[in-house]
């Protein structure tokens, strides 16, 4: 089995391979973070892992890398995420690689990642000035149907982008989808209306297919609640997440 050891980055979202995350860092431990990166030379890529937070495992009442009017107590990498990290997180992330890590006049960063590859972690160190994991690369296997799968997701896809014209930030009208299944995949997931353990869910499936099949699932409840609301307008719809149970 072969690992990597890199910079952990908690988020109170899922990131997903291909998809693009932008960050404003505040705390010093992810500026510490960044500067570290800032050493790698430019032409090689700033990877760090992000990985959601699991559901009432963060102490801090802000999101990481925001400032935290509260100015809580506990200080240092794993300030929040109680005596042992590995526990306040989900066990499979996303790495992301920074093209852009933009320095401020005032020490803070403004970055500019995009998440390239599941992994899976198996442990968490919190012995430097921020959290690093050591992480298994998780290979995207297809499944069965794939293609076939990711044409019925689509259609579904569109219809629900229709329905929900209201929630314009995640609106893709209008835009090329791709062909390629698992790059469908992930693209759908990032862009549903869902919250992170839902989400979750999806980039943890075991392979393309059955991720696709779940969100097959999901577009299909989705439609029907939005078809039994006719007269609520679409961003109230968004308010609520929809489960996978």
């Amino acid at each position: 089995m072969t690992t990597v050891r890199l910079p952990l980055f908690p988020l109170n979202s899922v990131l997903f391979p291909g998809l693009v995350l932008p960050l404003n860092i505040f705390e010093e431990r992810y500026r510490a973070m960044m500067r570290e990166l800032l050493k790698t030379p430019e032409d090689e890529p700033r990877r760090f892992a992000a990985v959601a937070i699991r559901d009432g495992h963060e102490v801090a009442p802000s999101a990481p890398g925001m400032p935290d009017p509260t100015a809580q107590p506990e200080r240092g990498p794993a300030a929040g995420f109680g005596p042992d990290p590995l526990k306040s997180f989900h066990g499979v992330g996303c790495v992301a690689d920074a093209a852009t890590i933009r320095e401020r006049d005032n020490g803070t960063f403004e970055v500019l990642a995009t998440g390239t590859t599941r992994v899976r972690l198996l442990s968490v160190e919190a012995s430097g000035p921020f959290l690093t994991a050591e992480l298994e690369e998780l290979p995207e296997d297809p499944g069965d149907e794939a293609g076939a799968l990711a044409e019925g997701v689509l259609r579904s896809f569109r219809q629900y982008q229709k329905r929900l014209a209201g929630a314009r930030e995640r609106s893709l009208a209008g835009t090329e989808l791709p062909d390629d299944p698992s790059v469908v995949s992930y693209l759908v997931a990032a862009a549903m209306v869902l919250d992170t353990p839902s989400k979750q869910r999806l980039l943890q499936a075991p392979d393309t297919a059955s991720r696709l099949r779940d969100e097959l699932k999901l577009l299909r409840s989705e439609a029907a609640i939005i078809r039994s609301l006719p007269s609520l307008p679409a961003f109230e719809l968004t308010r609520t997440p929809t489960s996978m149970n």
